[in-house]
C-alpha cells in the first residue's frame, strides 16, 4: 500500500481552494498550526507519532499525469491551474514535534510556513497521518502504564481498519510502549521485534494436545510457549505443557524462554492455577501469557485481582483504539503574509470557547521542575521570545486565568518543542529508529506523575500562554478584523 501515490490523498474542497487561490493570484505565506483539543480516552497526555511518514508524504508530494488526467475528467479546473499542478512540488517549511515526545491539548504539534496553496494541499494527509499514530501509540502507553512493566505485544492485524492501519498502528504501538508486534510487515519495514505462538487450530490438526505440544517444542525450542485453552486449561493443557517442559529439561534443552498462553476463561483465576502448577513442577521462571480483548482497564483490574500473568497479547482494542476511534486533530492557519512580507495574525472565534485558536507564528517550551524532572507545564509562546531560567515566571490557564502560579528562578528549566524538518521545501531532519523513538517515549513517560497517567480524572498538564500571546490573543478577540491585509 506504501507504494501508492498519496498526493490525491486530500478533500476535493483543498483543491478548489488551491485553484481559488490560483486563480485571484494568493501567493503569500501563511502560519497553520495542527493541534488537537482534548486527549484520547479522557486522559492526561497523547504521544506524537506519524512524522517519518508525514516526511515521507512531502518528499514524495508531486501530481503525475495520471493524476492531472483524473483531475481534468473532473470538470472543475482550468487547465493554467493543471499546468501549475505538474509541476508542483512543496517549497515550505514545516517544524513539528518529535516522535515519541509527549503532548498536550491546544499546543501545535506540526506547524506549517509556507505558500497558502501548498499549506491547504498537506492539511487533509498531515492530519490524517498524524492523528492515527499518534492515537494507537497513545492507546499503547496506556495498555502498557497498566501492564506495569509486563511485556505488552500488538497483535491486532486481522482486527485493524486495513492494511495501513494495521502496519502503521503497529508501528505506533511500539513507539507507545509494545515490546513487539505480530505483524511481520511492520518488523520488515519498521526493524521491531516480531513475536507470536500458534493458534487452536495447531492442536487441533494433531491426534492428541501433547502431540501438538511436543512437535511445537522441538521446532521452537527457545520460543517455546504453548497454548492451553484449546480443551481444558487446567485438565488438559497445563499437564501436557508441564510434561513437554519436562522431557525439554530431561533432553538438555535449555529453556530461555518458555511458557503457556491463555486466550480465554477467567484469567485472573486461572493464572493464579497455572502459576501454582507451573512452580510445584519446577518452573517458576515460565511465562503465562494472556490475550482475550484486553484493554487497559481489563489488565489493570486482572493485577488488582493479583493475576500472575506475565506478558500480554492486545490486538482489537489497542490496534483500533476502540473506546476512543477517533484523535481529533485539526489544522487552522494562524497567520498571513501582508504585502509587505509581515505576518498578520489570525484567530477563529466560536461562542465554544474551546474552538478559539491561538494567532501568530509560535513554538512550544516545556518547563521542567529541576528538583523531580517532571514536566510543571508548556507554554505557547510568539517565536522571538525569549526566558531567563534565572528569573521568576508567571504562568496561568488561558481560559481560566484565575489559574496561576509563579515559578521561582532557579527551580525550573525549558527546552523548545518544535524543530524544523522542512527549510524551503528540503528535508532538514533525521528520524531515529522506532525502537530508539521508543525508548525516547519511556524516559518521556517517566517527566508526568503517577497522577496524569491514571485512567480515571487524571491530572491535566497544563498547557499556558505568554504574556505576549495572551496580550495578542485577548486584542484580536476584541478587533478580529482591525489589521487589514
Amino acid at each position: 500500500m506504501s507504494a501508492h501515490n498519496l498526493t490525491l490523498m486530500t478533500d476535493l474542497y483543498e483543491m478548489t481552494m488551491m485553484q481559488g487561490y490560483f486563480k485571484t493570484g494568493n501567493s503569500r505565506k501563511a502560519v497553520f498550526d495542527a493541534f488537537y483539543r482534548k486527549n484520547p480516552c479522557d486522559g492526561g497526555f497523547a504521544i506524537m507519532a506519524g512524522l517519518e511518514q508525514l516526511i515521507e508524504y512531502i518528499e514524495k508530494l508531486n501530481f503525475v499525469e495520471e493524476d492531472i488526467e483524473y483531475l481534468r475528467g473532473l470538470k472543475i479546473f482550468d487547465e493554467d491551474f493543471l499546468e501549475y499542478l505538474s509541476n508542483f512540488h512543496f517549497s515550505g517549511d514545516i517544524y513539528a514535534i518529535p516522535e515519541g515526545t509527549l503532548i498536550f491539548p491546544r499546543e501545535p504539534i506540526v506547524k506549517v510556513i509556507a505558500p497558502i496553496m501548498e499549506a491547504q494541499l498537506i492539511e487533509t494527509a498531515l492530519l490524517n497521518i498524524i492523528n492515527h499514530q499518534c492515537l494507537i501509540a497513545t492507546k499503547a502507553a496506556r495498555v502498557c502504564y497498566a501492564a506495569r512493566g509486563d511485556g505488552v505485544m500488538e497483535f491486532g492485524l486481522r482486527r485493524a481498519q486495513g492494511p495501513d492501519s494495521g502496519t502503521y498502528g503497529a508501528r505506533a504501538a511500539v513507539i507507545g510502549g509494545c515490546k513487539g508486534t505480530s505483524n511481520v510487515l511492520a518488523g520488515r519495514l519498521f526493524d521491531v521485534p516480531v513475536l507470536g505462538t500458534h493458534a487452536h487450530s495447531w492442536i487441533m490438526s494433531f491426534p492428541d494436545e501433547y502431540t501438538a505440544f511436543k512437535k511445537y517444542a522441538e521446532l521452537y525450542p527457545s520460543a517455546c510457549i504453548l497454548l492451553v485453552d484449546t480443551y481444558d486449561t487446567l485438565k488438559s493443557g497445563m499437564p501436557n505443557a508441564i510434561r513437554v517442559f519436562k522431557e525439554m529439561r530431561e533432553a538438555g534443552v535449555e529453556l530461555s524462554f518458555y511458557g503457556i498462553r491463555m486466550d480465554s476463561g477467567d484469567l485472573s483465576y486461572l493464572s493464579k492455577k497455572v502459576r501454582q502448577m507451573l512452580d510445584e513442577a519446577g518452573f517458576p521462571d515460565a511465562v503465562i501469557s494472556a490475550s482475550n480483548d484486553l484493554d487497559e482497564y481489563l489488565i489493570q483490574s486482572l493485577k488488582l485481582q493479583g493475576a500472575t500473568i506475565t506478558s500480554w497479547g492486545v490486538g482489537t482494542n489497542l490496534i483500533t483504539s476502540k473506546d476512543n476511534p477517533a484523535f481529533g486533530g485539526v489544522y487552522k492557519m494562524a497567520a498571513i503574509e501582508n504585502k509587505n512580507g509581515e505576518f498578520v495574525p489570525k484567530i477563529k472565534i466560536s461562542e465554544n470557547s474551546e474552538k478559539i485558536t491561538n494567532p501568530g507564528n509560535k513554538t512550544i517550551f516545556r518547563i521542567y521542575d529541576n528538583d523531580t524532572g517532571k514536566i510543571r507545564a508548556d507554554l505557547i509562546s510568539l517565536v522571538g521570545e525569549t526566558f531567563d531560567c534565572a528569573q521568576d515566571l508567571k504562568i496561568y490557564d488561558p481560559y481560566e486565568p484565575w489559574k496561576k502560579s509563579r515559578l521561582a528562578g532557579g527551580s525550573y528549566s525549558m527546552r523548545e518543542l518544535l524543530v524544523p524538518v522542512f527549510k524551503g521545501g528540503k528535508r532538514c531532519y533525521d528520524s531515529p529508529s522506532v525502537m530508539e523513538i521508543r525508548e525516547i517515549c519511556n524516559k518521556e513517560k517517566d517527566t508526568i506523575w503517577d497522577e496524569t497517567k491514571r485512567f480515571v480524572n487524571p491530572a491535566q498538564i497544563h498547557v499556558d500562554l505568554s504574556d505576549k500571546l495572551y496580550d495578542l490573543r485577548e486584542q484580536l478577540l476584541r478587533e478580529p478584523n482591525a489589521e487589514k491585509i
